[in-house]
């Protein structure tokens, strides 16, 4: 398997995924917006029917899309009084209304659509690895900086404010990582199936997990342990690997609930 390209690609860009997108949905599953990445999904499902659209890569419209998006419901939640749900749906059924309408324009309904929405090892090049390398590992480092801040806004928000947390930026920030993981993992896992990887991890590992710190990076290792399996077996049953890794995430939840009552 690890004689061609294509799967070194994957398994390299697919390491950098499965650690990002649990440490970004930690925050998310603490704030109770676990349905954020679904939201943002959809507004970069837009994005890249606006790159077909246009004649651009749809990886930086989709990006793009997906960032407007992630600001649009902070914004909607912070600044207009709405709930996050409502945010959330405004956003939700906004994107996937805009993508069905600009794919449609651009008659762009075909594999190569699918391969975003859903996934495929064969999408990532040579040149997209130092992408998303740069991107993911630079938001983990943002993320390691301003871990104890970001924390702080996720557990107690009014708490922050009181301390004098600049709670809005942060709030802000967490929603770009969010956008910023569904953009990195398009090719590996599809917009449309991030969000599960996301928050699954951190539910497996909140079950076994004895501190907050353990439960950031058992999730961590759960992510990065699904994506490989994820692709592996993909790769020998030839199976879709964003919905084989997903069914794995699945799997360690349920084997997590199990141990927690065995443990009980």
């Amino acid at each position: 398997m690890l004689d061609l390209e294509f799967m070194r690609l994957a398994f390299a860009a697919g390491a950098i995924v499965g650690v990002l997108a649990p440490t970004v949905g930690f925050f998310l599953v603490q704030r109770e917006m676990n349905l954020i990445g679904d939201g943002i999904g959809h507004v970069a499902f837009a994005g890249v029917a606006a790159g077909y659209l246009l004649g651009v890569s749809p990886v930086w419209t989709a990006l793009g899309a997906a960032i407007l998006g992630a600001l649009g419901i902070e914004w909607l939640r912070a600044r207009r009084g709405a709930a996050g749900d409502q945010a959330l749906a405004i956003v939700f059924y906004t994107g996937i209304a805009g993508g069905v309408v600009l794919i449609s324009a651009a008659g762009a309904l075909n594999a190569n659509l699918f391969a975003y929405l859903f996934g495929s090892i064969l999408t990532v090049s040579p040149s997209d690895l130092p992408i998303i390398a740069g991107l993911g590992l630079g938001a983990l480092l943002l993320v390691a900086v301003l871990l104890r801040s970001l924390v702080a806004v996720s557990l107690d928000e009014e708490g922050a404010r009181v301390a004098g947390l600049p709670v809005s930026a942060l709030n802000a920030l967490v929603s770009v990582l969010a956008a910023l993981t569904i953009g990195v993992s398009m090719r590996i896992v599809g917009i449309l199936l991030i969000a599960a990887l996301m928050v699954l991890p951190v539910i497996a590992a909140s079950r076994i997990a004895w501190s907050m710190r353990s439960t950031i990076l058992l999730g961590m290792g759960i992510g990065l342990g699904s994506v490989l399996a994820g692709i592996t077996i993909a790769y020998y049953a030839d199976l879709p690997p964003g919905g084989t890794t997903v069914l794995v995430a699945a799997a360690t939840v349920l084997a997590a609930e199990c141990w927690s009552v065995l443990r009980g």
